[in-house]
């Protein structure tokens, strides 16, 4: 996904929430954005990006405040719950299980979001055509993708054979990822290796004990503990000569490879 051209969409509507009554008055609005952190940050920039080119100049016009809960939905859940009660004009969320957080969290705060998986299915919104109630957005399909990445994967490195992934159980998002990747492998007859995980510190532990020659590739399901995590598995996989496939990267077998002396 394009998240420049994204947020640009969502700076557009982010403006039209805006009561046009405040549009005549010198008020400054505050955005809370709650992020998962890591890559999401582009998103934010490209926000920033489509406000400037929609004439509303952070600082003067309205001001970020920004809440980086690490992939944590308990703190994105507080940090939604706060920024209602600080009285922020309304909310930006930056994916699916940030947004499902603050929905649940907050009462009548608007929340703007930018969701990777189906808003609709996952009753963020009534429909696409009426959204209702006090959310609205962009919705890109990251989720819907998962099967394909998985093909290009085994495409990739055609001896696949076994493929790891880590996610969070609780995340609606991650496990609906989950289980289209499940579905794909059974069809490409690769086993589908599953560690459940609740917290960076278990992710990166279940990374870093991951033992050379246990899988043939790491594959990134819709978590947004792992997305935010890139680094860390990028670094395991060149130690490992591990191939990888995240949802913003894909490290080729050559390309894990150690470098030589």
């Amino acid at each position: 996904m394009n998240k420049r051209i994204s947020a640009f969409v969502l700076a557009t509507m982010l403006l039209a929430a805006v009561p046009l009554a405040y549009a005549q008055q010198p008020k400054v609005y505050r955005v809370g954005v709650i992020t998962a952190g890591g890559a999401w940050y582009e998103t934010i920039d490209g926000l920033r990006v489509g406000l400037r080119q929609l004439g509303l100049e952070e600082g003067k016009q309205l001001i970020l405040t920004i809440r980086d809960t690490k992939g944590d939905v308990k703190a994105a859940e507080e940090a939604a719950r706060n920024l209602e009660q600080e009285k922020v004009d309304l909310i930006y969320t930056t994916q699916t299980s940030v947004t499902i957080a603050a929905k649940r969290a907050t009462k009548d705060i608007p929340i703007i979001f930018c969701a990777g998986a189906d808003p609709v299915d996952l009753g963020l919104v009534e429909s696409f055509a009426q959204p209702g109630g006090r959310l609205t957005g962009v919705f890109y399909r990251d989720t819907d993708l998962t099967a394909k990445r998985l093909e290009i994967l085994k495409e990739i490195v055609p001896k696949l054979r076994r493929v790891v992934t880590f996610y969070d159980p609780r995340s609606p998002v991650a496990s609906q990822s989950a289980k289209l990747a499940r579905e794909e492998a059974a069809r490409l007859r690769v086993q589908f290796v599953e560690r459940h995980i609740a917290s960076v510190e278990e992710f990166q532990a279940g990374v870093r004990a991951l033992r050379a020659g246990e899988v043939d590739a790491y594959f990134e399901v819709s978590d947004a503990i792992a997305v935010i995590q890139d680094q860390t598995i990028i670094d395991a996989a060149r130690v490992k000569r591990l191939p990888l496939c995240s949802r913003t990267k894909v490290l080729s077998l050559r390309e894990a490879s150690p470098p030589t002396a």
